[in-house]
């Protein structure tokens, strides 16, 4: 599996409509892949990604139902709210980066360089400076905290750019993202909503585990 992340000379702004022209020169990606043990809902989730050789634009639209978001604080743990993530490697040996962004925009951001788990987290990994991510914009079209579930279909959207900066915070230097060939994944998940579920693009083998890069695919820059 690979996706392609196609260059635009002009990003979309963050907050651009899903339908907006900007975004239809991007890839669809969709997220098919659901564990056996969810409770019964599996939200259409769609992502679109850009990019300029500066930064890439990430969008997401999930049609979603039982919509919680408690998190409101960076670095909460987002991903037991209706969340939408998006994990990268963008250099091969050096770590990845998880955006775990809930449905209000509220983001959890590690660098982890061995993901085996520990009774603290990984075995390896460093929570990203808020002064790292200063420079990424964000958008969303839900308002939280969201504490009471909504129950009734929801359509939500997050949209956000990553400026490689925060790829060089640990990679190092980078003269563009043109060309450069990452690995990754996306998710779609809501720990504890009450209809808890765990989607995802490519397939994660016969363990819930969102965090095993060595079952991340191909995610190219055009040039």
């Amino acid at each position: 599996m690979l996706y392609t992340i196609e260059r635009v000379d002009c990003l979309p702004e963050v907050g651009d409509e899903w339908g907006n022209d900007a975004w239809k020169t991007a890839n669809p990606l969709q997220i098919e892949r659901f564990w056996p043990l969810d409770h019964g809902h599996e939200p259409k989730t769609e992502v679109r990604m850009l990019h300029d050789g500066e930064s890439i634009a990430v969008m997401f639209r999930v049609e979603d139902q039982y919509v919680i978001a408690k998190g409101t604080q960076y670095e909460d743990r987002t991903h037991l709210d209706s969340c939408a993530e998006f994990f990268i490697e963008p250099v091969a040996g050096k770590g990845y980066l998880n955006f775990e962004f809930n449905c209000v925009g509220t983001l959890l951001l590690t660098y982890i360089e061995d993901a085996r788990r520990t009774e603290t987290g990984f075995e390896k990994y460093t929570h990203v400076p808020e002064d790292v991510v200063s420079g990424m914009a964000v958008d969303t079209s839900l308002n939280g905290p969201i504490v009471d579930e909504i129950t009734e279909p929801t359509t939500w959207t997050l949209s956000y750019r990553i400026p490689k900066s925060v790829f060089e915070a640990y990679v190092g230097a980078l003269e563009t993202l043109a060309g450069m060939q990452m690995r990754g994944n996306v998710y779609k998940c809501a720990d504890e909503s009450s209809h808890m579920h765990w989607g995802y693009w490519a397939d994660i083998g016969d363990e819930l585990n969102f965090h095993q890069p060595d079952k991340f695919v191909p995610i190219g820059l055009a040039e």
